[in-house]
C-alpha cells in the first residue's frame, strides 16, 4: 500500500527564505508530499523552484497585505492552521516555528514535527517583543499581552497533536522541553556543503553575512572592528543598513546584498568569519566552515554545538566562541583567533561541516520517519 504524505509550513513568500524554508525545500527532495501553508504566493512566483505546484491554502491567503506575511494577523494563525483538511493522508509532517504543527490529525494518522523553534513571540522572547513594540505598551500592551496568553495556551495543546518531535539542535530541543514537556530527537538541518569552495589558503580580512536586524548584531560587530582596525566585509541588507554604513570606518567595506555567488567567494576568502547573533541553530557558521573558514562567533545557542573552540579542542578547533554579545568580548576574541590562528587547519574545520552536510539529514530524517511509522502501526495493530 502506498503510504500517502502531506508536508505543512506555516507562509511560503519571496520574503520567507530562512532556514526552515531550505528544510522544506529538502523533505520535497526526497519525499513526495503534498504541500500545505497559512499562505503562498511561490507558486507563482517563476523563481521558485514552487512555480505552478499545487499548494493548499487557509482564508489567510485573501487578507489584505498577505503577501508580505501574516504576522499581523496573529491572533487569526490557529484558526487558520486548523481549517486545513488533511483527512486523506496517512503521514503528516510538519515544518514548523510558530503554528503548523497544530494541523488537525485524527488516530489512524501519524504526524511528526520538525521544530525549528516554539514560537518566540509566545514563549522565551515575549518580553523582548513586547518591549520593541507599539502593540507591547500601554492599553494596547494589555490586550497584547492577554492574546499571547491565549497563544501560549492554544500552544500547549498543539504540541500534545504531534507524535514524534525532531528538534534542529539541542539548545531547540531544552526549549521544546520547556515550553511543552515533550521530548525531542536533534537531527540537524541541511547545509549543502558541495555548494561551498573550500579554499586552504585565505587572504587577510574578516567577513559577516546577515540580515540586518537587529538580533543578528552586525553594528556591535563594526564598532569592535572599528577598535582593532582590521579589515571587514559586511555583507547582508536589511533596515540597519544604513546605521552600519554610517559606523563602518573606512577599512570597513559595507556591500549590501549581494549574490550567492559572491557570498561564497568572499567566504572562501576570509581569513575569518564573524557572527554575533543568538541562534537556534544558525546556517551561516556552518557554510563559511564549508568553505574551510574559521568562525568567530558568539558562543550561546546553535554556535555551541556546531564551532568547535581552539581553546576546548585545540588542533581539531574550528574557531574561537566568546561569551558576551559586546563589543570588548568581540575585540577579545578577535585578537585571541589572530595569536592563535597557524593552530586552525582549513581542511579540519571543512571536515567538520561535512558532518551537517544535506546528505546526513536527509537519511537521518527519513530513517527517523520511516521506523516512526512502522512502530505507529504495530501500535495500531496491537489496538485491534
Amino acid at each position: 500500500m502506498t503510504v500517502k504524505y502531506a508536508l505543512v509550513h506555516e507562509w511560503l513568500t519571496p520574503k520567507a527564505t530562512g532556514g526552515s524554508e531550505l528544510v522544506v525545500q529538502d523533505i520535497l527532495s526526497f519525499i513526495e508530499a503534498d504541500l500545505y501553508a497559512l499562505i503562498d504566493f511561490e507558486s507563482t512566483n517563476p523563481n521558485s523552484y514552487l512555480y505552478q505546484r499545487q499548494i493548499g491554502t487557509t482564508f489567510l491567503q485573501q487578507f489584505p497585505g498577505a503577501r508580505n506575511g501574516v504576522q499581523k494577523y496573529l491572533p487569526f494563525l490557529p484558526l487558520a492552521i486548523e481549517q486545513i483538511d488533511l483527512r486523506g493522508y496517512d503521514i503528516v509532517l510538519s515544518s514548523a516555528h510558530a503554528v503548523a504543527k497544530g494541523v488537525l490529525t485524527n488516530a489512524e494518522q501519524m504526524h511528526v514535527c520538525y521544530c525549528h523553534a516554539p514560537m518566540r513571540y509566545a514563549w522565551d522572547m515575549t518580553f523582548e517583543y513586547l518591549g520593541n513594540s507599539r502593540a507591547g505598551r500601554g492599553l494596547p500592551g494589555g490586550l497584547t499581552r492577554y492574546l499571547l496568553h491565549r497563544l501560549r495556551l492554544w500552544d500547549t495543546i498543539a504540541a500534545n497533536r504531534v507524535d514524534h518531535f525532531i528538534a534542529n539542535s539541542h539548545t531547540t530541543a531544552r526549549r521544546i522541553w520547556r515550553a511543552y514537556r515533550r521530548e525531542a530527537t536533534v537531527i540537524y538541518p541541511p547545509v549543502p556543503i558541495d555548494r561551498f569552495p573550500y579554499k586552504s589558503q585565505k587572504q587577510d580580512f574578516y567577513v559577516t553575512v546577515s540580515r540586518l536586524v537587529g538580533y543578528k548584531k552586525i553594528p556591535m560587530i563594526v564598532a569592535a572592528f572599528n577598535q582593532l582596525g582590521l579589515p571587514l566585509v559586511v555583507i547582508g541588507s536589511g533596515p540597519e543598513l544604513d546605521l552600519v554604513r554610517q559606523l563602518a570606518q573606512p577599512h570597513i567595506q559595507v556591500l549590501g546584498w549581494q549574490s550567492d555567488a559572491d557570498v561564497e567567494s568572499y567566504m572562501s576568502q576570509a581569513k575569518g568569519f564573524v557572527y554575533g547573533a543568538y541562534e537556534d541553530f544558525g546556517i551561516a557558521p556552518v557554510e563559511a566552515q564549508a568553505c574551510g573558514t574559521p568562525v568567530i562567533a558568539y558562543g550561546a545557542g546553535g554556535t555551541m554545538e556546531t564551532v568547535r573552540d581552539i581553546r576546548q579542542y585545540a588542533n581539531q578547533g574550528t574557531g574561537v566562541l566568546f561569551a558576551e554579545q559586546t563589543v570588548p568580548a568581540i575585540v577579545e576574541a578577535v585578537t585571541y583567533f589572530e595569536a592563535n590562528y597557524a593552530q586552525i587547519q582549513p581542511e579540519v574545520v571543512r571536515a567538520h561541516a561535512e558532518s551537517f552536510d544535506t546528505g546526513v539529514f536527509r537519511q537521518r530524517y527519513h530513517d527517523f520517519v520511516d521506523q516512526s511509522y512502522k512502530a505507529f502501526q504495530q501500535q495500531r495493530s496491537r489496538a485491534y
